[in-house]
């Protein structure tokens, strides 16, 4: 009877876990409303999205995490810490939000390199012109190029300059009273323009007038040009250019030609005068009239940027990777006690991942309004996405938990080189233009990146082989054909969606370039598996090779594989280089050691297996 439940409570369990991580925050404990606050869209980055995404981007590129720990002993979250530095930045500057582990930038300073490692605007203020005349030299030097020193320079300016923009953002960081500023700036416009002709003409003008006018007019000039955020959609009456999301500073000086105020401009102002002043009051019901506000006028970035608050706080690739962690254990515990149903527990366990992992995926296409492949970081998680799919139809199809662990395994690795490549901001960014068109990403991409899947998958059915059968005495012939079974027919499948996809992307390359082939490294990386299947598969099929070498072939596909996923972007040339990036060439070469010391125990003579001595194969 329990081994009969104990599937369905293992996934009651799961689920569960899923709903507990999955609650809502509620206001803060002193009455500010940030839950409301951080769900107002804004445009950023060429694209809507919440404050509340704007907040964790900027913070992970800040600091690296997405809370900030004070000196104090407390934390804050991402959404307290904008708020912090778009209404009251001279709190947000005591703040420890940047992070600085080079010693060298720290002996800049003159630092001695101790365990503490975030630092407040406040202490780098006096360093200020040095960091941007280092990280201005660096600028002109190529990415591979760089120092670790230069890099850490440079990203600390940019960090800086960052933070700089957002302070500016929302009022000018020194405005004790910002709606009175936007007050006596409107009664100031129809006497300053009067003096502004009159004194084109020669004309004696009221000098004061003039000069208050024209202070204001360049105080909000200087936000518009330093504003990170456009916070100002579209003037509902139709004055100015409809499409177009301001900043505020832009706004202001919009309504010198338009004589009226947009009314999101004053009703943020008077949100961060509330909030400056601590008044939380005030605050809601100010933010309660921007957000109706929204809702009414601009419903759908409204609705895209309360969708995309769920989705950060439901952060359904973190519950996914738990959910994976959890089914290989499972798998794991399967074989040890030689229990089936824990294997089936895990299948069910997979089934939920799978969900949480696909709602995460559709959601991004959502946001985004593209197919699931745009940036390296969606590659990883198609890849995941795509492998545990592949991996449970194996796992039904053979019932051994071959295709669970490896379903989970992959899924969960996947997931973390993801969560790695988000470290930069925003994951759903804006597309480059060569990559801008829906029915190439949704057919050459996605193509090519299911390839890359089954490649992965097939090598790690290989990897599974060689493990059980050099330091295990656990490969049975059964098992061993039922692997080689499973490794060929993945094979067989990669090699027709790398064929396919390779192929697509010739013919986009043709409409992009003008040319359909032009030994591109990131097209070199794709025929380099393309090859590689069809050398596999004729290899097999001539009898070249025998379950051990389709095997040893198949950990080398790793190889190729992940060269093509990533090396080629470490290369910095070509035009696929837009996905340049070089910090994870240190694991890229671990891994693919790792599968050539593989392939060398895979090449021992069998008689050193512990599964197969004294057999030939």
């Amino acid at each position: 009877m329990m081994k009969k439940i104990s599937p369905w409570i293992a996934l009651a369990v799961a689920v569960l876990w899923v709903a507990s991580n999955s609650r809502m925050p509620k206001s803060a404990p002193d009455g500010f409303d940030l839950v409301k606050f951080a769900k107002i869209p804004v445009l950023s980055d060429g694209r809507n999205k919440p404050l509340d995404t704007v907040a964790r981007t900027s913070l992970l590129i800040l600091r690296g995490k997405q809370t900030v720990r004070l000196e104090d002993g407390r934390s804050i979250d991402a959404r307290r810490w904008l708020a912090d530095v778009l209404f009251n930045p001279r709190l947000a500057d005591t703040h420890p939000s940047f992070v600085i582990h080079n010693p060298e930038v720290l002996g800049l300073f003159g630092w001695e390199q101790t365990d503490r490692k975030y630092f407040s605007y406040a202490e780098l203020v006096p360093f200020l012109e040095k960091i941007d005349k280092q990280g201005a030299q660096v600028e002109n030097v190529e990415s591979a190029s760089r120092t670790p020193y230069q890099t850490a320079v440079f990203n600390l300016r940019n960090s800086l300059m960052l933070y700089q923009r957002l302070k500016n953002s929302l009022r000018p960081e020194d405005s004790p009273d910002f709606a009175g500023e936007i007050d006596a700036f409107v009664k100031a416009i129809p006497a300053g323009l009067e003096a502004t002709a009159k004194r084109a003409k020669g004309e004696k003008i009221d000098e004061e007038k003039f000069e208050a006018f024209a202070q204001l007019a360049s105080r909000f000039q200087n936000m518009a040009e330093w504003a990170y955020l456009l916070p100002v959609p579209p003037d509902p009456a139709g004055k100015g250019p409809r499409e177009e999301w301001l900043s505020l500073g832009a706004s202001l000086l919009q309504t010198i030609s338009t004589g009226e105020l947009n009314p999101v401009t004053k009703t943020y102002a008077l949100v961060g005068d509330a909030y400056h002043s601590g008044d939380a009051a005030k605050f809601n019901r100010h933010l309660d009239d921007l957000s109706g506000w929204m809702a009414k006028n601009e419903p759908k970035p409204a609705g895209r940027a309360a969708f995309e608050f769920l989705f950060n706080q439901l952060e359904p690739f973190y519950q996914a990777m738990g959910l994976y962690v959890l089914a290989f254990l499972l798998v794991c515990a399967s074989w040890l006690a030689g229990n089936r149903s824990l294997g089936t527990a895990a299948f069910y366990v997979l089934l939920l991942a799978l969900a949480v992992h696909t709602f995460g995926l559709g959601s991004r296409m959502y946001l985004q309004g593209r197919p699931p492949v745009t940036n390296l970081y969606s590659s990883a998680i198609f890849i995941g996405w795509g492998t545990v799919i592949i991996g449970l139809i194996i796992e039904r199809i053979f019932k051994d938990g071959v295709g669970s662990a490896c379903a989970a395994a992959i899924g969960f690795i996947t997931l973390i080189i993801a969560h790695h490549l988000a470290g930069s901001g925003d994951t759903l960014e804006m597309l480059q233009a060569v990559l801008d068109t829906n029915i190439w990403l949704a057919t050459h991409v996605v193509s090519i990146t299911i390839g890359y899947s089954a490649m992965f998958l097939a090598g790690t059915l290989a990897l599974i082989y060689v493990v059980r059968g050099v330091f295990t005495s656990s490969l049975t012939k059964e098992a061993a054909q039922s692997l080689t079974r499973m490794t060929y027919g993945v094979v067989c499948f990669a090699t027709l969606f790398s064929f396919v996809g390779t192929v697509l992307g010739g013919i986009w390359a043709d409409q992009s370039w003008g040319r359909f082939w032009g030994w591109d490294p990131k097209e070199n990386g794709a025929l380099l598996i393309v090859l590689w299947c069809a050398i596999i598969l004729h290899a097999r099929l001539g009898g070249y090779i025998r379950q051990r070498g389709l095997m040893i072939m198949a950990l080398f596909g790793n190889v190729i594989t992940s060269f093509s996923w990533f090396g080629v972007n470490m290369l910095g040339v070509g035009l696929h280089s837009y996905g340049f990036m070089n910090k994870a060439l240190p694991w890229l070469v671990g891994f693919m050691i790792s599968q050539l010391v593989l392939m060398a125990f895979a090449s021992m003579p069998l008689d050193r297996w512990k599964s197969f001595r004294g057999a030939a194969r």
